[in-house]
Formats: C-alpha cells, sequence, structure tokens
C-alpha cells in the first residue's frame, strides 16, 4: 500500500533537520577558532606533540637586549719625577726627659708643713714648690746668732789688751812673753769670731733648706711626699724634667751608628698622627755588647705632643740620592701588591706592578718596574682594571 500525502511530510522534515545540525555544529567551531588572540610577535609558536599525539603550540622566549656599552672615562696621565731623595733609617725608641733633676731635702727631723706643687705643674726657677716646718733650725740660728755676737765681743777685748800692751812694752812694763800671750789670745779671738760666723752661714742654709725651691724652669715629672711626713735628709721629694725638654733616644744597629752626624734630620711618628720633626743631638760613643745597638739622642720641639716613657718609631735621614717618585694617587696599594696603570696605543688600560722604596708625604718612591719616560694614570685609578677604554685628556710630570 502506497504512503498517503500526510505521511510523507514528517519523513522529509526529519530529513531536513539531520541535514542542517551538523552545519550549525561545524559553523559554530569556526566562529570560536577565529575569536582566539592574536599571537605576538616577540613570542615564536613552534608545534609540539601534546598528550593526545596532537600538535600543540609551545610559546619560545624572546632574545635578550645585549647590555649598553660601558661608558669612556676620561683620565690624565703623570711621568715619574727625578728628586734627590736621603736614604731613611728605621728606629724606635723611647721619648725620655733630656735631662730630669731631682729635688730633695738636704735637713732631716723636720716635717712637711705644706706641698705647693704636684705632678704636671709647669714651674718657674725659684717658685716655692714646699716647706717644712723650720722651729728648730730658727732656734738653732738665734743660737749661733749669740755665740757670734759673744766672739765679737772677746775679739774687741782681746784686741784692746794687746792695743795697751804694745803701748807699754818700749818702757819695759809689758814684757816680750806678755806682749806675745796678748797676740796670742786676740788671733783665738778672731778664729772664735769666725768659727762663730760660719755657725751662724750653717744654720742660715738649714733655714732656706725648709723651703724647698725650683732649680730651674721645667715640669714636676714625680712627687713622692705629702703634707705631715717627716723627711729625711737626702731624701727625694720631686722630680722635674728641666725647661720642659724631651728627647727621643733611638735605638740603631752599631754600623749604621757610624754613618749618622750630629745636627741630621729626624722624623718621630707620633699616637696622634702628625710626624714630630727633631734633630740629633747627640750621638752615643759605645755599642751596647749584647743586643749590638746604640743610642742616637734626637732633640724635640717644646711644643711636641710627646711625653717621657712613651716607645715610638722614627726615621733618621742620611745622605741623598735619586729617586724616582709618583704621587700616592697614581700607586694602586693592594694585597700586599703595589700597580700603576699605563694607557696603550689603542686607548686600553694595562696594570703594571712597581716596587716601593721611600715614602714621603704623598709621594712614593719606585724603585721598579717604571722609567723616566713612562707615563701612568695620574689619580682616580681604584676602579680600573686591564682593557678598559679610556680618554686621555693631558699629561703632566709628577
Amino acid at each position: 500500500m502506497l504512503p498517503t500525502a500526510k505521511t510523507q511530510r514528517p519523513r522529509d522534515a526529519s530529513i531536513a533537520i539531520a541535514l542542517i545540525l551538523p552545519l550549525a555544529f561545524f559553523l559554530c567551531v569556526s566562529t570560536s577558532s577565529s575569536a582566539e588572540p592574536p599571537v605576538s610577535p616577540s613570542r615564536t609558536t613552534v608545534p609540539q606533540k601534546n598528550t593526545k599525539g596532537q600538535d600543540a603550540p609551545i610559546t619560545a622566549p624572546a632574545p635578550q637586549a645585549a647590555p649598553p656599552a660601558r661608558p669612556v672615562r676620561s683620565v690624565s696621565l703623570v711621568t715619574p719625577k727625578t728628586e734627590m731623595w736621603p736614604d731613611q733609617i728605621e728606629a724606635n725608641g723611647n721619648v725620655m726627659p733630656w735631662q730630669e733633676t731631682r729635688i730633695g731635702t738636704e735637713i732631716g727631723g723636720l716635717r712637711l708643713v705644706s706641698v705647693l706643687a704636684n705632678v704636671g705643674d709647669v714651674v718657674k726657677k725659684g717658685e716655692v714648690l714646699a716647706r717644712l716646718n723650720p722651729t728648730t733650725v730658727e732656734i738653732d740660728l738665734e743660737s749661733a746668732n749669740a755665740q757670734l755676737m759673744e766672739a765679737q765681743a772677746a775679739l774687741g777685748q782681746a784686741a784692746a789688751t794687746l792695743e795697751r800692751a804694745k803701748r807699754l812694752a818700749p818702757s819695759g812694763g809689758v814684757s816680750k812673753q806678755e806682749l806675745t800671750l796678748y797676740e796670742t789670745q786676740k788671733q783665738t779671738a778672731e778664729a772664735r769670731l769666725s768659727a762663730a760666723r760660719a755657725q751662724v752661714k750653717t744654720q742660715q742654709l738649714r733655714l732656706d733648706s725648709a723651703t724647698l725651691v725650683a732649680p730651674d724652669d721645667g715640669v714636676i715629672s714625680s712627687r713622692s711626699v705629702a703634707e705631715g711626713a717627716i723627711v729625711q735628709a737626702g731624701s727625694e721629694l720631686f722630680r722635674l724634667i728641666r725647661q720642659g725638654r724631651l728627647e727621643w733616644r733611638a735605638e740603631v744597629n752599631g754600623e749604621t751608628l757610624l754613618k749618622l752626624s750630629v745636627g741630621q734630620e729626624v722624623s718621630v711618628k707620633s699616637p696622634l698622627g702628625p710626624e714630630v720633626k727633631g734633630r740629633v743631638r747627640q750621638i752615643s760613643p759605645t755599642i751596647d755588647l749584647t743586643t749590638r745597638n746604640g743610642l742616637v739622642y734626637v732633640d724635640l720641639p717644646l711644643d711636641a705632643n710627646l711625653k717621657a716613657g712613651l716607645y715610638v718609631s722614627g726615621t733618621l735621614a742620611m745622605s741623598k740620592r735619586k729617586a724616582l717618585i709618583l704621587p700616592s694617587s697614581a700607586v694602586l696599594h693592594e694585597g700586599g701588591l703595589h700597580h700603576v696603570f699605563q694607557v696603550n696605543t689603542d686607548n686600553k688600560v694595562e696594570a703594571v706592578e712597581v716596587q716601593i722604596g721611600r715614602v714621603k708625604g704623598d709621594r712614593e718612591e719606585i724603585t721598579s718596574g717604571l722609567d723616566g719616560r713612562s707615563q701612568v694614570i695620574a689619580k682616580d685609578i681604584e676602579f680600573l682594571k686591564t682593557g678598559d677604554s679610556v680618554n686621555v685628556q693631558e699629561a703632566h710630570e709628577g
């Protein structure tokens, strides 16, 4: 039996729907693919298999940009300078007083009633340092004066008696024996008077000694008494650095000692920094048999900020000789080595190792590695290295 028209329409509609659905799915997939963002030109897509065996895009990193070129520094060059520099001897020694006076008392058994000076005081010659109780000495002086007056009276009487005897002698009133006796009595009275005067001077000196004074200008370096103490004759009460003068006693090898002379310049290193200038005053005439060293006595200026007893080092200047000199700013000291920097024909930096000799202020002696025609970078060398490009601005003599 043939199908009717009614049954034919639903069948045709089902076929049409079946054909449209795949087409709609294909259009949706195409639209979503075209909506993906474009690949950045800075990254490269490389195909790679995914977990399902299909090709998947991989993004590779973009190449790095080259670092900027190091700027070219401008430098100035310096040529070593030849000068006459004295040879130097390094030495050590103690700072000591030029002369240290011990001040004591000449009398004993007296009490110290006042002490007017202390350690570190600057005193003048004749200034009172201390006083002893003078009571007993004053009594002895009064007794000596009384004896002096008695001796003067006895001498006056003996002189008058002798004068009368001389007038009577020509007439026979006085024998020669009596005249001789009267002359002896006068001489004895004169001797007693001299002894009495000496005793008065002695007691006066004892009284003067009860007051201790400074024997010279200087600085009190020691005080060994206190008020109320009973002092003994000859005991030390103070020490005085005469005129405040200090000296450096440098210990120098015996062979080197022979090369030194009085008046040579000396530089003493101070713990406070600045060097102290001095001159050789005296050279020891002997050499110690144990150490084989001798002493060089160096006068120091009065304004030297040093103290007696310091152990310091210094430099003694000797005869002069030629030296190749560079400013310290042109020499790099690092790790026990010394370098300078030269510039080659390609304007590249080259490091040159040198040896250092004597140093004087901000200048240094070059003993090897350079000659008088060499040119090196003058300053700001701390961050230079071999191969750096530089621009030479000027050149001058060091």
